[in-house]
């Protein structure tokens, strides 16, 4: 499976922004996509991660801000992020899984965020 973001840009605080993540297979099939990022001097962190089924789980820092979904007609995801905070700056990665638990198997090349205060 291949994945390519976008999305990204630079932008204000309390800002929105859409990440999309295409997919060069049927999303519908991969049973498991997320979100991630991973910040200058930091490690890599799981931002939200959504199912085939439609079940959804959060970070808590972006929980009631940030939004997945995957539209499975265009075999795309997203992660609408509003309400924006300079500690969201990182690059964010689309990832897809094989499986349901387990490390993630595909991922994609990344898009930078950059929020400034």
């Amino acid at each position: 499976v291949q994945l390519v973001e976008s999305g990204g840009g630079l932008v204000q605080a309390g800002d929105s922004l859409r990440l999309s993540c295409a997919a060069s297979r049927r999303t519908l099939s991969i049973p498991r996509m997320g979100w991630f990022r991973q910040a200058p001097g930091k490690e890599r962190e799981l931002v939200a991660a959504i199912t085939s089924g439609g079940s959804t789980n959060y970070a808590d820092s972006v929980k009631g801000r940030f939004t997945i979904s995957r539209d499975n007609a265009k075999n795309t995801l997203y992660l609408q992020m509003n309400s924006l905070k300079p500690e969201d700056t990182a690059d964010y990665y689309c990832a897809a899984g094989g499986r349901f638990v387990g490390p993630y198997d595909y991922w994609g090349q990344g898009t930078q965020v950059t929020v400034s205060s």
